[in-house]
């Protein structure tokens, strides 16, 4: 695959967008002088300056070239070809560049394109989103802001109909993700799943790109075929967003660069810039500093029908002599009559009638406000089915099992969903930390059940139906997730011990046969992965994030939906023909079971060819029978090799292509639980053991370790606080 590697990440490519058009207020036009202001279209303000080593610029990250063989003449930075198209007092604007991947009908990959891009001094916007374009491709983006970074987005279809001709990016054919704040580079590495062949007639390559939000329109169907002038179109239309601070290593404190009658403000992520303080204009970084404005001259913007007197950093605007009133709207200025009332009396009573007048307005406003939300909030409360779930918590006579929350108590548990408040991210929603009025502790988690009772499942304590999101509060559990035990470091955690893993995974098939079989209508969970089984303070597993989960009616084996699940666990089934069944759920336990015994990642980005895919690998193994070549060596010292064989035949089993031919969940539990029982005669366990010791042996002194996995993102719901006893989520829109 073609890899480039791109420093600066400016990009001289064609440009239709208007350069007038700049976020934020444009920059005084003044530089140093003798020194150029302008180059063609484009306006150069100090701090940045044309020409090296001309003393124009405030250092050498912001000089600049101006190119005078191009009609009109083209700017640059610094002496690279990167074109800057526009320039204001806190961003660039430049192009972007595409990835792409193009396949002939044999499925053969004919034309591609990867890249690396840098910046030295600046840094990329979260104007910018992430976007992949195709109907069977998917993309990473990876960078570093300080940490090391990395995101994805997925565009599937399996039809030409399927694919939205709205202009929207609704993961359809077109995803689009964010990206961090202080991203100083990033690569994008495109993939597909099946080389287009499943959709060849309509869509034979794939694309990924980085852009503002907001300038690149989707056409549809349209864009995906082959003959479609969609990169041009990207790269002439779509710019790039790039923040600029002066000393991003330096704060306003150790800032000598802001001169008269501005202000220093510090740039969240490092460094600072300058602005003029209002009422005055002019360049804050160029001695003799921002100007006083005359107002009076401009009174389209100050408006003024009475005597106009400008002063330092404004202006005032009275009636003439022998009028009262206000002089700064039309008419607003009375001339006097004889009174027997002086003039002092008129402005009391003035004064305190408007006082009267804006409390009365106040009070009224705050009525009708508070009438609004309540009426708001009895509007959600019976759109969510509040009135029926209440009926139903009164008819069971007890209010211990579901616990109705008003929006006043989440709200004042959270400091009005404040900031500080936030823990992580989920599938669904926000994760917050609160405290009740009787000190239990919460956080916000999206779930679609609220009447499954299982050890092995998170428990429901109450909900909020007040708010347009309905919010449900469930029990807190507070060791963190599965994912984390098994890939915090080689070997796992101390606990994480061959009988413990057994353990945990009959606890969560367990649950998930419960779900399956036990409820009155089955529930399939649709995203079962390690990140979704938590575990409490005695390492005890439970079942969480519902919030794909559907339910399934009686004397129905499967259900048509959306595709939608994890990369690496999804079912290939469920992927090629949407139809829902309980067996998808069961493939993806068979993932988390291949986590277990492997320590290896479902997918990883550092692997090649078929080890890429953790499940394909794993299955190869088994039947070449090289199952102990990927097992964790931990686990090789501690189990016994039938029962290794025998969770690697049954994981075999759980990840086989065809639905039929994967065991029940109810089997799968049966089948680990009798597994963790099993014991040998004294004499077969020291065989196995010295068996067991010459194969450790053997593998250690081979290559089966790992080069440690790149980050390629954590959903932020992964993490989670060690310190709190219940959660809470708001349930946004699926």
């Amino acid at each position: 695959m073609l890899l480039h590697i791109i420093l600066l990440s400016l990009f001289a490519f064609p440009f239709s967008i208007a350069l007038g058009t700049l976020q934020g207020s444009t920059i005084n036009t003044m530089a140093k002088p003798n020194c150029q202001t302008r180059c063609g279209n484009i306006t150069v303000p100090y701090p940045f300056g044309i020409g090296n080593d001309t003393d124009c610029s405030i250092d050498n990250s912001f000089h600049v070239t101006c190119n005078m063989t191009y009609e009109p003449p083209k700017l640059f930075l610094r002496s690279s070809d990167f074109e800057i198209y526009s320039i204001s007092d806190s961003e660039l604007r430049i192009g972007t560049t595409v990835s792409y991947g193009c396949y002939n009908k044999n499925g053969t990959l004919i034309n591609d394109f990867d890249f690396w891009i840098q910046l030295s001094a600046f840094t990329f916007s979260q104007k910018n989103k992430f976007t992949v374009l195709g109907c069977d491709d998917y993309s990473f983006i990876r960078g570093t802001n300080g940490v090391d970074f990395s995101n994805g987005c997925l565009g599937l279809c399996s039809k030409a109909q399927d694919v939205p001709d709205d202009g929207q990016c609704s993961g359809m054919g077109c995803c689009q993700t964010s990206i961090p704040k202080g991203l100083s580079k990033y690569n994008v590495t495109l993939y597909t799943f099946n080389n287009h062949t499943a959709v060849l007639p309509f869509n034979d390559c794939g694309y990924a790109f980085l852009g503002e939000e907001g300038s690149f329109e989707f056409r549809g169907v349209h864009d995906l075929y082959a003959d479609s002038d969609l990169v041009e179109r990207i790269e002439s239309t779509v710019p790039v967003v790039v923040d600029w601070v002066i000393a991003p290593k330096e704060g306003c404190s150790e800032s000598s660069a802001c001169k008269e009658n501005s202000s220093c403000y510090e740039v969240d992520g490092g460094g600072y810039r300058c602005r003029c303080n209002n009422g005055y204009d002019g360049n804050p970084y160029l001695d003799p500093g921002c100007q006083d404005i005359n107002e009076c001259e401009d009174p389209e913007t100050n408006p003024c029908y009475g005597d106009c007197i400008n002063t330092l950093g404004s202006y005032n605007c009275t009636c003439p002599l022998g009028s009262f009133g206000n002089a700064k709207i039309a008419n607003g200025c009375q001339w006097r009559k004889d009174s027997k009332f002086s003039t002092t009396t008129f402005i009391i009573a003035t004064v305190f009638g408007l006082l009267a007048i804006l409390l009365g307005i106040a009070g009224i406003l705050y009525g009708i406000r508070r009438r609004r939300l309540t009426k708001l909030q009895e509007k959600f409360f019976e759109q969510n089915g509040g009135v029926l779930l209440k009926q139903k918590i009164n008819s069971q006579g007890s209010h211990e099992a579901m616990t109705l929350f008003s929006t006043t108590q989440l709200r004042r548990a959270t400091r009005n969903y404040s900031k500080d408040n936030i823990i992580g991210r989920g599938a669904y929603g926000i994760v917050y930390k609160g405290i009740l009025s009787d000190q239990r502790q919460f956080i916000n988690e999206v779930l679609i059940l609220t009447q499954v009772i299982h050890r092995n499942v998170v428990k429901l304590l109450g909900c909020c139906l007040e708010e347009e999101v309905p919010v449900l509060v469930y029990e807190f559990i507070s060791n963190n997730t599965l994912y984390h035990h098994i890939h915090s470091g080689l070997g796992g955690m101390s606990w994480l011990s061959w009988e413990n893993r057994l353990r945990v995974a009959v606890e969560a098939a367990s649950a998930l046969a419960y779900l399956h079989s036990e409820t009155i209508m089955s529930i399939i969970h649709r995203d079962v992965k390690s990140t979704n089984i938590l575990l409490d303070d005695n390492y005890t597993a439970k079942i969480s994030d519902f919030g794909a989960s559907r339910l399934v009616p009686l004397h129905h084996e499967q259900v048509t939906t959306l595709i939608q699940g994890t990369l690496g666990y999804l079912d290939p089934e469920y992927f090629n023909t949407s139809q829902l069944t309980e067996k998808s759920d069961v493939y993806s336990f068979g993932v988390v079971l291949a986590e277990l015994i492997t320590g290896k990642k479902p997918i990883g980005v550092d692997r090649y060819n078929v080890e890429k895919n953790l499940a394909t690998h794993f299955v190869k193994s088994v039947t070449e029978n090289h199952l102990y070549e990927i097992v964790e060596p931990r686990i090789l010292r501690e189990g016994t090799l039938e029962q290794i064989q025998a969770v690697g035949d049954l994981t075999k089993r759980c990840l086989s292509l065809q639905g039929i031919d994967r065991p029940t969940m109810k089997e799968v539990a049966v089948e680990l639980d009798r597994l963790r029982k099993f014991t040998t005669h004294p004499w077969v366990q020291q065989q196995t053991f010295q068996d067991t010791r010459s194969l450790v042996l053997e593998v250690e002194h081979s290559d089966l370790y790992e080069v440690p996995l790149v980050s390629y993102g954590t959903r932020d719901g992964e993490s989670y606080s060690s310190s709190t006893d219940m959660v809470f989520e708001e349930n946004k829109p699926r």
